[in-house]
Formats: structure tokens, C-alpha cells, sequence
């Protein structure tokens, strides 16, 4: 049987990376990707002859869970699986509530993406091994988590830290940042690397938006 897929990922390299790992598998044809939780909306109605998606959930305009939501009610027949680089609880717990099928890390190599999409189709819940562990963990402390929001999350970035990632929601080059704030380009570097660190996220589109979320610019 051949398994027809979308993807939904903001970062155009990495649906680049995930589409090469499903080409090596004669069973599965990605039918398109999408660039947010809209954009699959807008697509699907289009084109609703889908059996599996995978899903970012970091994502603007509309994000994975929220994604997930509205599919499962338009299209329950249709299996998700979060494709992420994060398996922080709260993740986890509000994709599991939102009707997610399975969680896998993007670093899972092809193999392991091949076999969760299987297992998913076939009725099982595809996770990473350290996923699972803190899915058991929800479940038998569901409360400590059910009491936090999703975006109540502890960051402290210092307050030169802020104004670095206020410059660079602004489209500034690191050279400019520099000149702005009378520090070397090299320092400039040094404190994105902190916020990407402490904000747990991957590059600069990321970093705006969650500093956004959490109104820390």
C-alpha cells in the first residue's frame, strides 16, 4: 500500500532534509509540504486524499498543535505525527490533548521515520524512547502540567541579551547590532548563541517568535 503524506515545517531546509530521508521508500509519496498549520488548512481542501502528515509545531500564523486540532475535526480519519526538535512536556502533553498519533524528534534518522509512520498507520503510537519516557511520566503526574500553560515557560535572558534580540527582530546584521550597542560583532554572536541556548530554539525566525510569545520583546 502506498501511503500518501504532507508535511508542515516553517524551515524550508528542513523539509528539504525530510523529503530526501522519505525518497528512499518506493511506500510513501509526499504529496506537499506546507509552511504552517494554514497553509495545510488552505492546502488540505484542496488535496484531502491524505493519510499521514507529519507536523512542526513551532510554527507562525498557526502552530502544530493548534494545526492538529483543527485537522482532527475536519479530517479524523487523517494520522499526525509531531515531527520536532523539542520534547519538552509541555509539548508533548498539549499534542497528545490536541489528537496527535505519534512524536518524533527531526533527528530521528530515516529508518526510525520510516518505521513510526508505519507503526502509526498501523494503529500504534510512534515515539522517540526519551518521548515515551516523559509521556509515561505525564501520565502518572498529570497535574504538575495540567497546571502550566504552554507558554508559561521560565526564561531569563539578561537585559543586554533583550536588547540584542530586539535589534534582531528589527532585520539588523550582526555588524549593525555592534555599531548600535558599542560591542564587537563577536560579542554581538556570543549572546545570540546564549538566547538561541536559553530559548531552546534552532535559528533567528524561531528565536523572535518565542520571545514574542513570551513577551520578552
Amino acid at each position: 500500500m502506498n501511503l500518501r503524506l504532507a508535511l508542515v515545517d516553517d524551515n524550508h531546509f528542513l523539509i528539504k532534509v525530510i523529503e530526501e530521508k522519505l525518497s528512499f521508500f518506493d511506500n510513501l509519496t509526499l504529496k506537499f509540504s506546507a509552511s504552517n498549520g494554514k497553509d495545510l488548512l488552505n492546502k488540505l481542501q484542496d488535496n484531502p486524499q491524505i493519510d499521514l502528515i507529519l507536523m512542526d509545531i513551532e510554527m507562525p500564523v498557526m502552530n502544530g498543535v493548534e494545526a492538529t486540532t483543527m485537522v482532527k475535526k475536519l479530517y479524523p480519519q487523517i494520522k499526525i505525527i509531531m515531527l520536532t526538535v523539542f520534547d519538552n512536556d509541555e509539548n508533548i502533553f498539549n499534542s497528545i490533548k490536541a489528537g496527535a498519533d505519534g512524536y518524533l524528534l527531526k533527528e530521528s534518522d530515516m529508518d526510525s521515520l520510516h518505521r513510526g509512520i508505519l507503526e502509526t498507520m498501523n494503529g500504534g503510537a510512534a515515539m522517540n524512547p526519551s518521548i515515551a519516557m516523559k509521556a509515561l511520566n505525564l501520565l502518572r503526574n498529570p497535574i504538575q502540567i495540567t497546571t502550566k500553560n504552554i507558554n508559561e515557560e521560565e526564561i531569563n535572558l539578561s537585559n543586554r541579551e533583550v536588547e540584542v534580540l530586539e535589534q534582531l527582530s528589527r532585520g539588523l546584521s550582526y555588524s549593525v547590532i555592534a555599531e548600535n550597542l558599542f560591542i564587537s560583532p563577536g560579542t554581538v554572536r556570543k549572546h545570540i548563541e546564549n538566547i538561541y541556548k536559553k530559548l531552546q530554539v534552532h535559528n533567528k525566525l524561531e528565536a523572535i517568535q518565542k520571545a514574542e510569545r513570551n513577551r520578552l520583546i
